[in-house]
């Protein structure tokens, strides 16, 4: 590119931020009188401009030069505010931090960084249209929910880095740093899923309950509408949330081994997936056929963060990964499938994330993606059983028998990829 084209592309950079910009504060303040707001649509374009100039002429000057004018514009932008807070007394800074940040962003970008520079624009002016639905969010959040974000912060920014990232004991299957990462990389997908179900979840019903709920515990999900069906003479409706629930595991699968190892996802995702659209077809056909409609459960999930819960898969990750490869020392591949049908009963996190960490070095990825199969099969399937423990067996039956013919397609898929 010339330099003259250049020089053009930075300065319409940099006024594309003023205006991008410029348009959200004009249109959130539009039922002002003109003359009365401290800056619209022609200020914010007149910074934007104003800040790629200052950027392109401190390449000559030096960088005091961008320096005082932005030192120029912020004494500006807070005597404008001063006037207008003593005037109407209105003490937000919203707009005052947009203006100096419209500087800020075209000065970057005229330095040659405007995809950066407009990319962050387009987050600004998302955020600032966003006021309405934060403020929202922000008076439903509950102090132990705060705590529990704190929490989630503290292990991950803190503890983890402090963690050696080498192998313990014996076989060195005992790596703490990457526990304790997946740890936090559980922990942050139940958070947001625990999230999702309070600000959507139950206001949607069952439907979007049971997929919202499903990225948090599918079995929480289960054990909650078995609770409602036992309440309800219409059972299938129920039914079809757990199986729909029992769905989304499968993309949390899909996402822990896509983190550990993408490249068993050549030979898993075709399994996982059959299975994912058996189970989901299940569910949507039992709860669209279902002549209740009317139940809107208040599904109820625990905190989103307990230490003590954290610090359980933690031990349970620990000790699946430590059978995994005793297993696979003691019984080669068949210790590995029986090791991954008994932790489905159980988990279906910890034995992905293991054989994940496994296929890594030393177990090969036709047994790793194949005891993940086996172990969401079984994982999928007990939760009929745990459905049938509360309601009764008679009544399950149908739903017990949905889950096994939805997964068989997903096994007999991943036993033709990887022995035939």
């Amino acid at each position: 590119m010339n330099p003259e084209m250049e020089i053009l592309w930075k300065l319409l950079a940099a006024l594309a931020i003023g205006l991008l910009i410029g348009i959200e504060r004009g249109w959130s303040g539009r039922q002002e009188e003109e003359g009365v707001r401290v800056a619209g649509l022609r200020t914010f374009s007149l910074i934007g401009l104003l800040g790629g100039i200052s950027a392109m002429i401190s390449g000559e000057l030096g960088v005091w030069f961008l320096a005082s004018a932005f030192l120029a514009i912020a004494l500006m932008i807070v005597a404008g505010h001063v006037l207008e807070a003593r005037k109407s007394g209105d003490l937000g800074t919203t707009t005052a931090f947009s203006m100096m940040l419209t500087f800020t962003l075209a000065a970057w970008a005229a330095l040659g960084y405007y995809n950066y520079a407009v990319g962050a624009a387009v987050v600004v002016v998302a955020l600032l249209g966003m006021k309405p639905v934060l403020h929202k969010w922000l008076r439903n959040i509950e102090i132990e929910e705060i705590y529990a974000g704190i929490k989630l912060l503290i292990i991950s920014v803190i503890l983890l880095p402090l963690l050696p990232n080498r192998g313990f004991g014996p076989w060195e299957a005992l790596n703490p740093y990457w526990i304790w990462l997946m740890v936090v990389l559980i922990c942050g997908i139940s958070f947001v899923g625990y999230f999702a179900i309070k600000h959507v979840g139950n206001r949607l019903g069952i439907l979007v309950t049971s997929i919202t709920g499903g990225l948090a515990s599918s079995t929480a999900v289960t054990l909650s509408l078995s609770e409602f069906a036992r309440e309800f003479p219409v059972k299938k409706l129920f039914m079809g949330g757990v199986m729909i629930a029992s769905s989304i595991m499968f993309i949390r699968v899909m996402v822990e081994v896509a983190i550990v190892n993408p490249a068993l996802l050549a030979k898993l995702w075709l399994p996982v997936l059959i299975m994912f659209f058996c189970v989901l077809g299940g569910g949507y056909w039992l709860w669209r056929s279902s002549s209740f409609k009317e139940a809107d459960p208040d599904l109820h999930l625990d905190n989103p963060f307990k230490l003590t819960m954290a610090l359980k898969f933690g031990l349970l990750l620990a000790v699946i990964m430590f059978l995994s490869a005793a297993m696979l020392d003691w019984f080669g591949d068949r210790g590995i499938y029986a090791l991954a049908i008994i932790s489905g009963l159980m988990d279906v996190d910890a034995i992905t994330l293991s054989l994940s960490r496994l296929a890594l070095d030393e177990l090969s990825h036709k047994t790793a993606v194949m005891g993940i199969v086996l172990a969401s099969a079984t994982n999928t399937i007990i939760k009929g059983f745990i459905f049938a423990f509360f309601v009764g067996f008679v009544e399950s039956r149908r739903l017990i028998g949905l889950l096994i013919v939805a997964v068989i397609p997903g096994l007999l898929t991943a036993l033709v990829i990887n022995f035939l």
